[in-house]
């Protein structure tokens, strides 16, 4: 045997060394380097779940040096070297951030949950350097005494939000408690990455099991098919599975003609994440609550309410509990009153002791409906195909308004085979957008609709938006088309609404671009671009029938349009009990949050109190607590209430295009110009009343929109 001496080894090592640098020199990292792509777009086809930790690494280490860069810059503090320069840092951590958590939310692999567990509290220390970095903001200070007043338009809007931004994550704060609220927001990013991983496994494993179709009576032969697919899709437990989504109610439950089975799968959709099963997401909510509230009160607020409304057009919770109770009190005589309709229906059947039940409400007011009004979801469902909604509804309508066009584009890689791009172009023939769609769920996709991008539109930066979809629409089996139900069309329309405020963006600074608005502003154009779903010539161009191309026949037209508000109560009765769960855990101070075992408890109390908890009225909140994911997991705490404000402001903004030509191009492109394409750049009421000529929005409005 040959014996290698030390030195021969070390030359046997650098040689492998030099070995493995030229295969690494052989394949940059995708995610650090600019897209060769058309527009910039992501290229999946050579992205690899290894790429995203390193990608990561380097990228905070960039973003650190260009802070560092800032500080340590001998010149004076000036707009041009500080709050540009600000502005400009951490664009490849931006690039790869926007990547990595669109997978997480849409496919999440183990490998991708491995790297979120790591990558969250490394995001969360370096947030944590950069807000509560003493000479960084020194600077920022200095340039928003000095220049604020000198400054004009976007400049002065990017500089102003840059310093508030510092200021309400507690830069003026002394040591102590600074270093607290570095704890704080660390084990807050830990609590919600442990929150994204627990709630889909519980929705996912709430999944109710049937082993004869015969259980399945009163579903159409397309969701038993579905069912059968699921099934199969999750292990095959057993022949068919029902699939539970993330709201409170599931679509299947107006169908199913067997009670047991109803309950049986509601209570698997509201017991999915409250520690009746395996898993329980009570100990996150209360901790997270709990300092929230702390860190409201550090800051000097009484509660978090408080401190996060200060920044949204409600400014108070106050104003927004007023806006609630005003509503609550208009919407519980006719809830009464819906109830007891639909109760006294099913008794003709069920005989006269029957008690209304929360999971027999979607079933009999389904009934009530096909009854009065003759038309079900089975028979409209076969006029909306998916592909017809986008291409002939949703897209029709960005034509009609905005004069935009959509060209799919197959040479642009997709995280998934179901994801489909199309390059979005303007009236002028330049393209404006690449836009992404993925509507189909799966088990890798969490509950929900969204919208987000890959890359905000910046003139700054020079690039344009790319926007995507993702909805979680059923999709059929091989062979068959993807046929939704209205409240899916709508939801369809309803995301695009926020692709178009992003798509449309004209703004200098991608600070302050797009949806970078404030909550209860950003739901604005979705719930207004759901208006467009059912204007005649829209609704006609896509209600067309997947087999025949046939337009829905008047009648059924006629009766389907009728039906979109009948018995609305339950809707708006869902939306405003999760509104005011929300509210009820963020106004409270850190001192009275409840345990994990009493969290149940305090949320039913919470309902007692606003007049929500009437035995005689069984509806649910659209989230309960346990699975509250817009407020536990997302951006959404204390307020979820801006779906329902938002909705007034869209409402008035529908009755303007109603009163000037709902379809003219002058009207869409006044809104455009006024709201859509100005971001976070102006005061966002004026930006409403430029538009509106309304000096404050009218609530009314609402109740006479939903048919009540």
């Amino acid at each position: 045997m040959k014996i290698r001496t030390f030195m021969s080894i070390a030359v046997a090592s650098a040689v492998m060394m030099q070995v493995s640098s030229c295969k690494e020199a052989q394949r940059e990292n995708p995610l650090l380097q600019e897209s060769t792509l058309p527009f910039g777009a992501p290229d999946f086809s050579k992205i690899d779940s290894t790429d995203y930790m390193p990608a990561f690494e380097t990228a905070i280490q960039q973003t650190r040096d260009e802070i560092k860069q800032i500080v340590d810059n001998p010149d004076s503090a000036t707009f041009e070297n500080t709050i540009l320069a600000y502005e400009e840092s951490g664009k490849t951590l931006d690039r790869v951030s926007r990547v990595f958590f669109a997978l997480v939310e849409a496919d999440k692999t183990p490998a991708l949950a491995e790297i979120e567990k790591k990558v969250q509290p490394m995001l969360t220390d370096l947030e944590n350097e950069i807000s509560f970095n003493k000479p960084l903001f020194e600077r920022i200070k200095k340039v928003y005494d000095a220049q604020y007043e000198s400054l004009q338009g976007e400049d002065k809007k990017l500089l102003e939000e840059t310093y508030k931004e510092f200021v309400r994550k507690g830069a003026l704060l002394p040591d102590d408690k600074m270093a607290r609220m570095k704890e704080i927001n660390l084990r807050i990013s830990e609590l919600q990455t442990k929150w994204g991983e627990v709630l889909p496994d519980a929705t996912n494993d709430a999944v109710v099991w049937v082993d004869k179709k015969e259980d399945l009576a009163g579903m159409s032969e397309a969701d038993i098919a579905q069912c059968a697919k699921d099934a199969e899709s999750r292990g095959g437990k057993a022949p068919y599975a029902i699939v539970i989504v993330n709201t409170t109610q599931q679509a299947p439950l107006a169908s199913l003609d067997n009670r047991e089975l109803r309950k049986k799968v509601y209570e698997s959709s509201i017991h999915r994440a409250d520690g009746t099963g395996k898993y329980n997401t009570f100990p996150l909510v209360v901790e997270i609550a709990k300092l929230r509230a702390e860190k409201a009160e550090i800051m000097g607020y009484p509660n978090y309410a408080a401190y996060s409304l200060e920044n949204t057009m409600a400014k108070t919770s106050v104003n927004v509990r007023t806006f609630l109770m005003n509503l609550i009190k208009a919407y519980v005589p006719k809830a009464d009153a819906e109830t007891k309709a639909i109760e006294d229906f099913a008794r003709k059947t069920q005989g006269p002791e029957f008690l209304l039940q929360a999971y027999d409400y979607f079933y009999y007011s389904a009934k009530m409906k096909k009854e009065l009004l003759n038309v079900s979801d089975d028979e409209v469902k076969p006029y909306f195909n998916v592909d017809s909604v986008l291409l002939n509804g949703v897209f029709y309508a960005a034509n009609r308004v905005y004069g935009l066009t959509f060209k799919e584009r197959t040479d642009i890689p997709t995280y998934h085979p179901d994801m489909k791009a199309f390059e979005v172009i303007d009236k002028d023939g330049k393209t404006k957008a690449l836009f992404y769609t993925d509507y189909y769920r799966r088990p890798t996709k969490r509950g929900g609709a969204w919208m987000d991008g890959f890359q905000k539109q910046s003139r700054q930066r020079g690039t344009m938006p790319i926007i995507f979809n993702v909805c979680n629409n059923a999709k059929a089996p091989e062979g068959k088309p993807s046929l939704i139900t209205w409240d899916e069309v709508t939801t369809m329309f309803h995301e695009f609404g926020h692709a178009l405020h992003g798509i449309l963006s004209d703004c200098q600074y991608n600070r302050l671009s797009g949806t970078s608005v404030a909550r209860d502003f950003v739901e604005m154009p979705s719930q207004f671009n759901e208006s467009f779903a059912s204007i005649p010539e829209i609704f006609d161009h896509y209600a067309r029938h997947y087999e025949t191309g046939e337009p829905m026949p008047a009648d059924l037209k006629e009766r389907m349009l009728k039906s979109i508000n009948f018995q609305p109560c339950y809707a708006l009765g869902e939306n405003l009990a999760a509104t005011c769960v929300d509210l009820a855990w963020h106004m409270l101070a850190s001192k009275d949050i409840p345990t994990a075992d009493k969290a149940m408890d305090f949320e039913t109390e919470s309902l007692r109190k606003v007049g929500l908890l009437n035995p005689f009225i069984p509806i649910p909140p659209r989230y309960h607590t346990s699975y509250f994911n817009h407020v536990w997991g997302g951006g959404y705490a204390a307020g979820y209430y801006s779906y329902l404000w938002t909705e007034v402001l869209a409402v008035n903004i529908a009755d303007v295009f109603a009163k000037r030509g709902a379809l003219k191009p002058e009207t869409g492109q006044e809104f455009r110009d006024k709201i859509l394409s100005r971001g976070n750049t102006g005061d966002l009421m004026q930006m409403f009343t430029d538009f509106t000529g309304m000096a404050q929005p009218d609530a009314s409005s609402l109740l006479k929109a939903r048919g009540l």
